[in-house]
């Protein structure tokens, strides 16, 4: 179980020390938002302030990228130190492409999916990730309600990870905060996003420990968290319609699925 702090959310006139204090009370990711106005209705961060980060801590960075033509900024993003570089589904042509791009310049791929977007359009790819960000609200801001469906999206890539035998992390971004964090770890996440819970009162330490004890209160045995399966027949299901069965070691897509 880790938590990503979002800097999203965070005081940038103090942002070294806000850092350091989230760093301070556990977090062992930092969750930085690129966004470009055009894929999101706001405009944040680029590779300048990428490098700015990396000189004050030695956490991965993990930067998520909410623009059209992600692609184009690959390189930059890894010459300023970046570790992980997660693009949307819904935002590349090409996006084994840029899963291999991100790869090539040294870096951990990764997918996002926003709320709308069915699990099943990523099975292609899912070899080839270091994580899938389940987007919990429509991205662009901070501060936003969870959405509750995107439970189902954590259980059912959760489910295909153990029947396919990938390794696979998932994250999850947007509204986790006390009263939604114990229901996102039951799902299966293992890598939590939050900005606001930690950044918005200016108590990032104290916050970034609070949240991350309730996570871990929250986790449940490994068996129980979508890791093990047992039995000789198994639907994996999204919105409670099967994506595919299995029958021993036999997995076939069923034709028509529409999650």
């Amino acid at each position: 179980m880790e938590l990503a702090p979002s800097i999203l959310s965070a005081d940038f006139a103090h942002l070294a020390g806000q850092i350091q204090a989230a760093e301070r009370g556990g977090a062992t990711v930092i969750h930085v938002d690129v966004m470009d106005g055009h894929f999101v209705p706001n405009i944040t961060i680029g590779p300048p302030v990428v490098a700015s980060l990396r000189k004050v801590t030695r956490l991965p960075l993990d930067c998520h990228l909410m623009i059209e033509n992600p692609d184009e900024f690959i390189p930059a993003l890894a010459e300023a130190g970046a570790n992980w570089v997660s693009v949307h589904y819904e935002a590349c042509r090409h996006l084994h492409r840029s899963l291999e791009l991100i790869a090539q310049h040294g870096m951990k791929p990764a997918v996002v999916i926003n709320p709308a977007t069915r699990v099943n359009l990523l099975i292609d790819i899912l070899p080839m990730v270091h994580h899938v960000l389940v987007m919990s609200v429509n991205p662009g801001f901070g501060g936003q309600k969870f959405i509750p469906f995107s439970l189902e999206k954590v259980r059912h890539l959760c489910a295909i990870r153990a029947e396919l035998g990938l390794e696979y992390r998932v994250e999850v971004d947007g509204g986790v905060a006390p009263d939604t964090v114990a229901q996102v770890v039951e799902a299966g996440a293992d890598l939590l996003v939050a900005g606001h819970a930690i950044f918005g009162d200016g108590h990032p330490e104290e916050n970034a420990r609070r949240l991350l004890l309730m996570a871990r209160a929250a986790a449940s045995p490994p068996s129980k968290q979508g890791t093990k399966h047992s039995g000789p027949r198994k639907n994996v299901r999204e919105n409670g319609r099967p994506l595919y069965r299995t029958t021993g070691k036999r997995k076939s897509l069923l034709r028509g699925s529409t999650v």
